[in-house]
């Protein structure tokens, strides 16, 4: 029976509820932005009382379904000031899954202080003290948590910057090997889980894939399809398991499409150094891996192992982390990039957010443009609580009022990744417009901009733009409410029975009977619960543009702008 586990930080205690019947057919997203918008005041403050801190496993997690491990983060996020979801990958989903737990829903905030620690098993659920975790970063307090309660346990944890409410701080947890990297990382929802008081919730369970299936052998079929739809994808089956997401360094960059130098140009003629082939070489050669999977059951193993030169393992550097902290801030060396993003994820801070912050302080002449060293001794400040290092947790736009830049890349508070959206406009749709603030996830046009998956749009021309980055958010919405990775969507694009895959895993679980058209209605359904918060908090339609700068300057190599027409944006959610 799938339950609820409601945590009251304020009389620090942990209570199980049954699901109301209106939760029960969702999951992932779909369940976080709902609980978000039925139990959360838009208008409340993000690290007040009255926010909410969801955590929710997907549909398909904790099945055999390959690739369906992804956890969802929700809450009010103290970044944009809108709804949240935040998406992980991890060994948690699957095991809250497995303890038939549909969410976690901590809310309250402590009286008096101090730390607390959710430990679950298939006993129950208690808050025990954790003041001894206090100021300790995300690899300690994991390794800590492994050796207490057992090398296989799950771990959610926060760092430094989620106990000092940093707005960009984001919520971690452990992969297989006992990495702490796996982030939900984007809006701040670190600082929301660290003002409830919470350090970490430790997960308990010796089972994976043991999810109760109404129909097994009906499922077991379905979900070989799909797996074998996937690894015949060359995207999903080649593309990622070769060389991981940092593969797209050498095709963003060939396409113009690269942000350098926070947003000036299109290309970066040191992008081979950072890319993702050159990554492979190097952790291979030091021993490290080329690609490895973030949960049990990834087919696609998109994330990778990479040694550094102090003896320490950063697993794994992402493209939108490898792009941030290195055509973007002119750094053309993987050992640098591996130290900014290790520094991250023990400080407990998005790395889109930081790189995009640290873009912004050297175009302040607060650190010189391609200055490696001068970048890992500012964030270095982070874990101190300095002025500066606050500065920089608390994200680009915020850093932006303080040293009086305008040339901030963010949408409604939150950094634009690694396409720029004058050479990717689809992008730059989704950018504008989605709920989340600036999220390629949210809305991935750069299948069929860049990679022509799922069919082509010009990405130099803002025609079809808003349709493409319409379908794909709706889309995404689905995805991420069924706990399937979102890189599932490259063969979901080109493959026609790939969705009906999906749909089928998903009937012979839970004994419904969905059609491909219900999953398309989810999706919709999501965006319009997550936009009507937004609008009770205050959002318009001024919030949905992207910073001036898109529309008057040019981008080498092809000199373009963004010139999707607000009126055009403003007809992105007309379904």
């Amino acid at each position: 029976m799938a339950k609820f586990l409601r945590v009251d930080m304020s009389g620090k205690k942990a209570v199980y509820e049954e699901v109301p019947e209106k939760y029960l057919a969702l999951g992932g997203r779909a369940l976080t932005s709902q609980l978000v918008a039925d139990e959360v005041p838009p208008t409340c403050d993000p690290l007040g009382p009255f926010n909410k801190l969801v955590i929710a496993p997907g549909l398909l997690s904790g099945t055999s379904a390959p690739s369906s491990g992804r956890l969802s983060v929700g809450g009010k996020s103290p970044l944009t000031g809108g709804i949240k979801e935040a998406n992980a990958g991890g060994i948690t989903s699957q095991k809250l899954a497995n303890l038939g737990i549909k969410a976690i829903i901590v809310e309250g905030k402590p009286a008096g202080g101090g730390l607390s620690l959710l430990k679950i098993t298939p006993d129950g659920a208690e808050l025990l003290p954790a003041d001894d975790l206090a100021g300790k970063g995300t690899y300690e307090v994991t390794a800590t948590c492994r050796r207490r309660y057992g090398d296989k346990v799950g771990v959610i944890t926060i760092g430094p910057a989620g106990e000092m409410l940093m707005l960009s701080a984001g919520v971690t947890n452990n992969d297989s090997d006992g990495n702490s990297s796996r982030y939900a990382g984007r809006g701040g929802l670190g600082a929301v889980m660290g003002s409830k008081g919470l350090k970490a919730i430790v997960v308990d369970c010796p089972k994976t894939f043991d999810v109760p299936v109404k129909d097994p052998e009906r499922f077991k079929a379905a979900a070989k399809k799909f797996s074998k739809i996937l690894l015949d994808n060359p995207t999903c089956g080649q593309g990622l398991p070769n060389y991981g997401t940092n593969v797209l360094m050498n095709i963003i960059n060939e396409a113009g499409a690269l942000p350098v130098r926070n947003f000036r140009f299109g290309r970066f003629d040191k992008a081979g150094e950072v890319s993702g082939e050159k990554l492979a070489e190097v952790a291979v050669a030091r021993g490290g891996k080329a690609t490895h999977a973030c949960h049990p059951g990834c087919v696609m193993r998109c994330s990778n192992v990479y040694p550094m030169p102090d003896g320490k393992v950063c697993a794994p550097i992402e493209y939108e982390t490898a792009w941030c902290f290195g055509p973007n801030l002119e750094i053309g060396d993987l050992d640098v990039i591996a130290k900014l993003n290790y520094i991250c994820n023990d400080v407990g801070l998005d790395t889109i957010e930081t790189g995009c912050t640290l873009g912004v302080l050297m175009e302040a002449g607060v650190i010189p443009f391609g200055d490696g060293q001068a970048a890992i001794a500012a964030l270095e400040e982070v874990g101190k609580g300095t002025p500066l290092g606050r500065i920089i947790g608390s994200g680009a736009t915020n850093a932006g009022k303080v040293f009086g830049v305008t040339r901030v890349p963010a949408v409604k508070g939150q950094g634009i990744p690694a396409y720029d959206p004058r050479a990717c406009k689809g992008n730059g749709v989704t950018y504008a417009t989605t709920p989340m603030g600036a999220d390629h996830t949210a809305g991935y046009a750069v299948t069929a901009n860049i990679l022509r998956v799922g069919g082509y749009v010009n990405p130099l021309e803002p025609f079809g733009q808003v349709e493409l980055s319409r379908n794909l958010q709706v889309a995404t919405a689905a995805v991420d409410s069924t706990g399937l990775c979102l890189f599932v969507a490259f063969a979901v694009l080109d493959n026609p029975e790939a969705l009906p895959a999906i749909v089928e895993m998903i009937n012979a679980q839970y004994g419904t009977a969905l059609t491909v058209e219900d999953v398309a209605a989810l999706g919709q359904n999501v965006l319009k619960v997550e936009r009507k918060f937004n609008q009770e908090a205050g959002f318009t339609r001024a919030d949905d543009r992207l910073p001036e700068f898109f529309y008057t300057e040019e981008l080498p190599p092809h000199n373009t702008r963004f010139d999707v027409k607000g009126e055009e944006l403003d007809e992105v959610f007309n379904f």
